[in-house]
């Protein structure tokens, strides 16, 4: 048997098993069984660059000594209790997520599992505050373009259709607008009511689309004069992934509330809601909490992470080899230009063919993904260096190349003139 034979065997034997003993909920690329660095290989012993970072999570990449560590020593100490106790672990994390916020003194955190959790979680933040202000039927607002999670409130507030229709009816209550300055002036200047604007300072689903210069600066002076709350969803953006702890810092605006995970604890489930102001007394027992939220072995690695990015400067990293990257990809076939922020670049292309180009280079060992027919996503590790930045320089211009050789020899072939 040859050895393509048997790597063909070995990734039948693993997609069988998939598909037999997993939910069918979408393809998989390959059977990953380790990492390290900025590297993955799979069963057949390929390796990989990983540039998606498990979509923004891996922040220091795979097997960062700094997270075993952290999962080893807290894992033999203490691993989880439940939420009638707290931790120290869990106390010097939410002391450490108030002050990289900057929310001051009458800030609060809540810790949950993930990002959807985080949102759902700022959902009932908003009904609270409509509760409190005598506006129970005010509408929570949120943009056309965002993902905000699966789960059937933040479903909600994610406007795609191939989401939301199987599961109708969705939470009532929610309006979007398309992501304008004009449409939130619009919001604002009707009859109806609002709650709570929930927006992303950059849609990482909609192909990395930042917002409109002064949106956020505009979103707050109306969501004060109005009563509403303004909810920041940094659960992509958040905890250095753009070169600021958090996007918003960039722009000069405090939000009501923010909720956090992906790269917070580098790879271990984790989310978080950061309240500022008079929204950190919205909640009262009883209203809400999490089993697992803020267990302190989650807790203890967030910690370790968010220290490690402190003592190696990592947000400078991130802000330089961001600039690089795009600087690298100018001028590759298909490329139309880049967008985001740090190290959560959109990479726009001239035609619809993101999906070729993600496959493309997965074949040749880069992992990136294609959130929409014509962007290609990148999110990686903030450690990343040169020789990083060389391989993927070199690996996706090759895909792009392929991809461009395919298409030109097509139009060739359908056009012989």
């Amino acid at each position: 048997m040859s050895a393509q034979q048997t790597t063909d065997a070995a990734t039948a034997a693993w997609q069988d098993a998939a598909a037999r003993d997993l939910m069918s909920l979408g393809g998989r690329l390959a059977l990953l069984t380790r990492g390290e660095g900025s590297h993955v290989w799979d069963a057949d012993g390929t390796r990989y660059l990983d540039f998606l970072g498990g979509i923004a999570v891996n922040s220091l990449g795979h097997a960062h000594p700094v997270f075993v560590e952290a999962v080893s020593r807290q894992a033999a100490t203490l691993a989880h209790v439940s939420n009638y106790f707290a931790t120290p672990q869990q106390l010097e994390l939410a002391a450490r997520l108030k002050e990289l916020a900057g929310t001051g003194e009458r800030g609060r955190v809540f810790l949950a599992n993930s990002g959807t959790e985080a949102n759902e979680t700022a959902i009932k933040l908003a009904r609270l505050h409509a509760a409190k202000t005598g506006r129970q039927d005010a509408v929570i607002a949120s943009l056309h373009g965002a993902f905000h999670g699966r789960s059937t409130g933040a479903l909600a507030l994610t406007p795609k259709a191939a989401y939301q229709d199987p599961f109708r009816p969705l939470l009532p209550g929610v309006t979007h607008i398309e992501p304008t300055l004009e449409a939130l002036e619009e919001l604002f200047a009707g009859g109806e009511q609002v709650a709570a604007l929930v927006v992303e300072p950059i849609q990482g689903e909609a192909g990395v689309l930042p917002l409109p210069e002064g949106y956020l600066r505009r979103a707050r002076e109306l969501t004060t004069a109005h009563g509403a709350l303004l909810i920041l969803d940094e659960v992509q953006t958040g905890m250095g992934r753009t070169g600021h702890w958090f996007a918003f810092q960039a722009e000069g605006v405090a939000p009501d509330a923010i909720t956090l995970a992906k790269g917070i604890a580098a790879g271990f489930p984790l989310g978080a809601v950061v309240t500022f102001g008079d929204a950190s007394d919205l909640f009262y027992p009883g209203t809400h909490n999490s089993t697992f939220g803020g267990n302190p072995l989650a807790s203890a690695v967030a910690n370790a992470v968010i220290q490690e990015i402190q003592d190696r400067d990592l947000l400078a990293n991130v802000t330089a080899r961001g600039a690089q990257l795009r600087v690298a990809v100018e001028g590759m076939p298909l490329v139309a230009g880049t967008r985001g922020s740090g190290l959560l670049i959109g990479i726009a292309l001239t035609a619809p063919v993101a999906a070729e180009v993600r496959a493309t280079a997965h074949a040749r060992g880069l992992i990136v993904n294609a959130p929409t027919d014509d962007a290609i996503r990148i999110a990686p590790a903030y450690t990343i260096g040169d020789a990083e930045v060389a391989e993927f320089t070199s690996t996706f211009a090759a895909a792009l190349e392929e991809v461009a050789s395919r298409h030109a020899a097509a139009t060739t072939e359908g056009n012989p003139a």
